[in-house]
């Protein structure tokens, strides 16, 4: 038998300082989230206040209304646009008779689901028991009413860890950190590597669903097409919270390294936040963001100033950042465009590829040398080496030795100073 959906109502505060356009956003977010966790979004009830009511949520007389939406559309859950607090948990399941949840927990269970790693899921069950610890006993009664539909199942810290007492859900939190705490060691030590090797890198950041994994597909189909090393891309909410690296080798001989993580969304939790910040951190040490955007959907800007305001709480500034203008092709405009730090293209249709690496090139090979070399012909190994690392442009052969015009990299130019005839900064 499958299993029957939850039917959903959803509940939202528009404060009045707040823009409506942006509160029918979050409601419309709030929809996708819920059917993301399989469940029938069945109405929507909002109220306008000043401020949200710290009992309730919702004031007295919407709870009465709220109730009569419960009986008239058989809804078995109601879902609220904002993190509630335990008490507020508590007083709505006992006023609704009904089970409760908020826009935290629904991305904690899309969190669940999808993650794929060991170090993800152990960050999401972290997240997940850092939340659920102080509301223990409203979750209790909520996980009463769950029933055997489908939807919120908490995989990975689940009912079971529930009806755990509270020090044991601390101690199973500090276990957790532990495992983390040596995957995020052995992360430190890659990152050190790639410094070490002067490899630039770059990392795409966005809001969910903007298209970061089409983007490092396209990317690795155009430069690296023997590698087979596609990651997964859908057209969902969260499709990858794994962190993904690749190697992108360039016709010139340059190569760069391009991480892709999870997307950011609004009202992002500061648990899942605090808990992922060893993933994220991948976004610190990049040379170069690339920030992309869903163009076709109409509150992109939303989306632009959420990535931003989420990079600059993880204390992520001053990195240079081109826009990424993606599913431009859904739009009337013609592709690719590229004005200034902006590329708009269709990583779909893989249009405006090129551009985006020509704005990359930019930006992470300013450091690159257009100089000549006199090899000695005993030095063969040098020329087998800057052949493989290097852009050579002219190969002749002179009475002392091979003469190479080269665009190399500074550290490379440093290494074999001693060769060098003549150099000048090199244009990418």
């Amino acid at each position: 038998m499958m299993e029957q959906k939850e039917r959903a109502l959803l509940v939202g505060v528009n404060l009045k300082n707040q823009d409506d356009l942006n509160f029918e956003y979050s409601m419309e977010e709030l929809k996708e989230l819920a059917i993301a966790c399989e469940m029938e979004v069945v109405g929507m009830v909002s109220q306008k206040l000043n401020r949200v009511n710290t009992s309730h949520y919702i004031g007295k007389g919407k709870i009465e209304e709220v109730v009569q939406f419960i009986e008239h559309q058989d809804a078995n859950v109601v879902v609220f646009d904002d993190e509630l607090s335990p008490s507020q948990i508590k007083n709505l399941e006992s006023d609704l008779d009904c089970k409760v949840i908020d826009r935290t927990m629904l991305i904690l269970d899309i969190f669940a689901e999808r993650a794929k790693t060991k170090e993800a899921k152990l960050q999401v069950e972290v997240a997940q028991l850092e939340y659920m610890l102080p509301r223990l006993i409203g979750l209790r009664e909520s996980l009463g009413r769950q029933g055997g539909g489908s939807g919120l199942k908490n995989r990975g810290a689940g009912e079971t860890k529930l009806e755990l007492d509270r020090r044991k859900i601390e101690e199973r939190i500090t276990s957790l950190n532990k495992e983390l705490e040596v995957l995020v060691s052995q992360r430190e030590m890659q990152r050190k590597q790639r410094r070490k090797n002067e490899i630039p890198v770059v990392s795409l950041v966005g809001y969910t669903n903007a298209g970061k994994s089409t983007i490092m597909n396209a990317m690795v189909d155009r430069f690296n097409k023997s590698t087979n090393k596609q990651v997964f891309e859908k057209d969902m909410l969260f499709a990858t919270l794994d962190t993904s690296v690749r190697s992108i080798k360039l016709p010139d001989n340059k190569s760069f390294l391009l991480t892709d993580t999870v997307g950011f969304v609004a009202k992002l939790p500061h648990h899942l936040v605090k808990a992922f910040r060893s993933t994220l951190e991948e976004v610190a040490e990049a040379d170069l963001l690339i920030h992309v955007v869903d163009y076709s959907n109409p509150h992109y800007q939303k989306m632009i100033d959420t990535t931003l305001e989420t990079l600059k709480k993880l204390g992520i500034h001053d990195i240079p950042m081109i826009y990424a203008f993606n599913k431009a092709d859904l739009v009337q405009l013609e592709i690719p465009k590229v004005t200034d730090r902006n590329v708009y293209l269709s990583a779909k249709q893989k249009i405006g590829i090129d551009q985006m690496i020509d704005l990359i090139k930019q930006e992470v090979f300013k450091d690159y040398i257009l100089c000549e070399m006199l090899i000695p012909y005993e030095k063969g190994e040098i020329i087998s080496y800057l052949n493989e690392r290097a852009n050579v442009l002219e190969t002749s052969y002179e009475p002392e030795g091979t003469k190479l015009k080269l665009d190399c990299k500074k550290i490379d130019h440093e290494k074999y100073q001693q060769y060098v005839v003549t150099e000048e900064r090199a244009n990418v």
